[in-house]
């Protein structure tokens, strides 16, 4: 019988720590230096699935895919998400079995590459906001627009192409991944927010030209498979209002209507904390049990009440 089951949704940014780190090998670095804060929940008794941002791989894929397009065939954004997706797996399964052999832990990590089934009349279809890829000038953005493409001008710092952000509605390989979980494996799943698909009129999957936002898709994955703990593990130990100002003040709990508030407030940055608190939310509004926010090497700490912030119903 499975005891506790906690979803770890390690940021995006995690595996890049500065500019000066950036190398695969970098990455595997702070991959390792994660899987060592995420073990020692293990080995407290926690069964684990990790998920994963993969935001900069995708562009460092996007942007070797531009350089060599004089020479080879170009990569379509779900097919970079798959590549990251495998990649990105590979650090972390690597470095978990390599802690869990060090510490003597009778488990094994497995990576599942994970398809997203979202909504083909998603109205996010109408209106690409999330910007991909490297920054182009302004010539190579029109080439870009011909070849169909949707592309903003980016507070001055130069053209990117944005695409669609659907919500995700259906992780399709959520019974795999149960199964997988109640075996005792420790998964790595839905990274990135998983392979955009939609169903076509003969049901059959297609991918698509999107980003699902990898808090979303952590959320729904946690109601699916009934986990007892969203954990998004992140840069900051607890969340804050007012944060990086003066009247900075960290939170120790807040319940689903105060974060609604909050949000409404504006206290919470767009594609920062904002859409960790409403996948918070969402997860619990569909029977969810508690939600946690907190960085990696806090995490027993937090799980202990010392530390991080508690998001409940």
């Amino acid at each position: 019988m499975v005891n506790r089951v906690a979803i770890v949704a390690v940021g995006g940014n995690a595996l890049i720590k500065d500019n000066n780190h950036k190398t695969i090998y970098d990455q595997y670095d702070a991959a390792r230096d994660t899987v060592d804060h995420i073990t020692n929940m293990i080995e407290d008794g926690w069964n684990v699935i990790i998920t994963h941002g993969n935001g900069p791989q995708v562009g460092f894929d996007m942007r070797r895919s531009e350089l060599a397009a004089h020479e080879l065939h170009s990569v379509p954004l779900d097919y970079c998400d798959a590549d990251t997706q495998g990649a990105i797996g590979y650090m972390f399964q690597r470095a978990m079995r390599n802690e869990l052999r060090r510490r003597g832990i009778d488990k094994v990590a497995a990576t599942l590459v994970t398809l997203v089934r979202v909504s083909a009349d998603d109205p996010a279809f109408n209106n690409p906001t999330k910007p991909v890829g490297s920054f182009l000038d302004e010539k190579t953005a029109q080439e870009r627009r011909k070849e169909g493409k949707t592309m903003i001008e980016d507070a001055g710092r130069g053209w990117r192409r944005v695409v669609p952000s659907p919500q995700p509605v259906e992780i399709i390989e959520a019974e795999a991944i149960n199964t997988l979980i109640k075996a005792g494996v420790v998964v790595i799943a839905t990274g990135g927010g998983g392979i955009p698909v939609v169903e076509n009129e003969v049901g059959d999957l297609v991918g698509i030209e999107a980003v699902i936002d990898k808090d979303y898709a952590s959320s729904l994955l946690a109601n699916v498979i009934d986990a007892d703990l969203l954990l998004f593990a992140t840069n900051v130990e607890k969340v804050a209002l007012n944060f990086n100002t003066p009247n900075e003040t960290w939170l120790d709990k807040m319940t689903i209507a105060e974060a609604k508030q909050y949000i409404e407030e504006g206290q919470f940055a767009p594609g920062s904390m904002k859409p960790k608190i409403e996948a918070c939310i969402k997860y619990l509004e569909n029977g969810g049990r508690q939600v946690l926010v907190t960085d990696p090497k806090n995490i027993l700490r937090a799980l202990k009440g010392e530390t991080g912030t508690w998001i409940v119903p």
